[in-house]
């Protein structure tokens, strides 16, 4: 048993509508999924994170859920999911799926019965009010809702959603709503995932709880152990968009959460590279409490959400968006921007390899988004968020290999036009290019893989009196790793001055330099403008 496998785990995220259409009827399937886990293990990941795939009217790319038990007809039926949870075991992939508890569709049975009566065993499974409170939270997309609050015809009162009006937030302060997520758990749990996202966590935290978080994470506690007496391997990993200093209350004493989502590192990462200065990372690195020993972090550059700026400042905020999307297209709900990772480093190879050493060297787990390690990038001309939902460039066949479908079938275009269009940018051309960005982003996440000193041991920053330097050094059982990374364009000298240093090995780097595998720490060798190198230390002690 592997109960900390998530600690030194290389996560894949993938959109289960968009990532290829076994079926050709133009949606994305879990089958479609199936066909391709060889390239998600080949790539270097040893998990796989699967956005949902239950019944939905899919307003909200299923996160509007009409049955937690039910595979969408689009996506395939429970077969299709058990096959892809054997196979993704025999090759040595974890499977995590979204467990969304905050809200249901308005269109979900539960909903539908509570609005009938008043006296329906239902009802108290959603929020309600004869009148909407004066004080409450704004709504998470501000310029698309007005409240959080809708009235609802049918069952004369009004309803509370967080998010969009046709998801009601469910009162999770109410036992038979905890009953029935008990129920959900234990069928996906028997089915084989390894773990659980909860999406919104600080939101449900907060009904849980009857809008006192303190008391709501109690719930957290529940969770865990209801997984943990049943399947000790099973993780939560919480959508917690928080200050750091609160990062404590959701892990708990290894009693809450697994597995917390670093809002506040993503942030700080694109300051970081905005200013090309390693220290506003630093500081977020410095304001996270250390996590218990049974707990990390989870560290991503893009999702499937928009990258969300809120927590900056607005001369920070303003710095990012400069950088990374003047245009106001790109823009998006008054706090982010609704972009890819390879557009807002302008298709530079070495910035956005750049990028992705810094989120490998970060303590924690990292997450890859689809897509974003050949280079895909978003369509504007979609509504909200569903810019950066495109289906997955494969090769330069019919529909970028995502589908047989006729175009006007599918569940979203594919890139035609631009430096991103999938003639230019797919996996067939990118597999073949020796230097393409897949194959430097696969280096990294199979070297990465083998670096227990990361998710076993401890870090600290290390100061090379450059500040577009991001090196940081890892410990673990007699075992050092030191990673340093470049954030600017102008290659720099560095010289170490730890004492103690006797000899670096080189891991990886992105070239190989003059001066590469065995270095002596008194050394002085250089880092390219953009560039890193990853080192195995030996010390004079040995």
């Amino acid at each position: 048993m592997n109960s900390d496998w998530y600690k030194n785990a290389i996560i894949y995220q993938v959109d289960t509508a968009y990532f290829f259409d076994a079926n050709n009827d133009g949606i994305g399937d879990i089958s479609g999924i199936l066909k391709h886990l060889d390239y998600i293990r080949g790539l270097g990941a040893n998990a796989l994170w699967l956005t949902p795939f239950y019944l939905t009217p899919f307003r909200d790319d299923g996160y509007d859920v009409k049955d937690h038990l039910t595979v969408d007809p689009r996506f395939g039926d429970i077969a299709d999911m058990v096959m892809l949870l054997e196979q993704a075991e025999e090759m040595g992939l974890r499977v995590i799926i979204e467990l969304i508890l905050q809200h249901t569709s308005s269109e979900h049975r539960w909903f539908q019965e509570a609005r009938k009566d008043r006296h329906s065993p239902y009802r108290d499974y959603y929020i309600w009010a004869d009148e909407p409170p004066e004080n409450d939270d704004p709504p998470m997309f501000p310029g698309v809702e007005k409240s959080v609050w809708s009235w609802d015809e049918t069952a004369q009162q009004y309803y509370r959603h967080m998010f969009y009006h046709d998801e009601p937030d469910l009162n999770l302060a109410c036992p038979a709503v905890i009953n029935e997520i008990e129920r959900v758990i234990l069928y996906w749990l028997r089915l084989g995932v390894s773990g659980f996202r909860l999406d919104a966590a600080s939101h449900l935290i907060k009904q849980a709880g009857k809008g006192d978080v303190k008391k709501g994470l109690g719930l957290l506690n529940h969770l865990r152990n209801f997984v943990a007496v049943r399947h000790p391997e099973t993780i939560l990993l919480g959508e917690v968009d928080v200050p750091p200093q609160q990062y404590s209350d959701y892990f708990g004493d290894n009693d809450r959460l697994h597995m917390l989502l670093s809002f506040s590192l993503n942030k700080a990462m694109f300051l970081s590279f905005a200013h090309k200065d390693a220290r506003p990372l630093v500081k977020a690195l410095d304001d996270i409490p250390t996590p218990p020993a049974r707990a990390c972090l989870a560290n991503w550059l893009r999702n499937h959400d928009e990258l969300d700026l809120a927590g900056l400042s607005p001369a920070e905020r303003r710095d990012v968006i400069k950088e990374f999307g003047p245009e106001q297209d790109t823009h998006i709900y008054q706090r982010g921007l609704r972009r890819r990772l390879a557009s807002m480093f302008e298709n530079d190879t070495a910035k956005i390899a750049m990028a992705y050493s810094v989120l490998f060297s970060l303590p924690g787990t990292p997450i890859i988004r689809y897509g974003d390690e050949i280079g895909m990038s978003e369509n504007l001309s979609l509504n909200e968020r569903n810019a950066v939902r495109t289906p997955m460039q494969w090769d330069t066949t019919r529909n970028a290999g995502f589908s047989q479908a006729e175009r006007d079938k599918l569940i979203a275009p594919v890139m035609v036009r631009g430096p991103n269009r999938y003639r230019l940018v797919n996996v067939s051309k990118s597999q073949i290019q020796n230097h393409s960005l897949l194959h430097l982003v696969s280096n990294m996440a199979r070297t990465r893989l083998g670096c227990k000193e990361i998710g076993s041991g401890t870090h600290k920053i290390i100061d090379m009196k450059m500040p577009s330097l991001f090196a940081i050094r890892y410990d673990y059982d007699g075992d050092a790793l030191l990673m340093i990374t470049n954030l600017s364009d102008k290659k720099v000298q560095v010289e170490l001055n730890e004492p103690e240093i006797m000899m670096l090995t080189e891991l990886l780097a992105d070239e190989e330099y003059a001066k590469s595998g065995l270095l002596k720490a008194t050394d002085r060798f250089p880092v390219n403008g953009y560039g890193y190198r990853w080192f195995t230390l030996k010390f004079t002690r040995e």
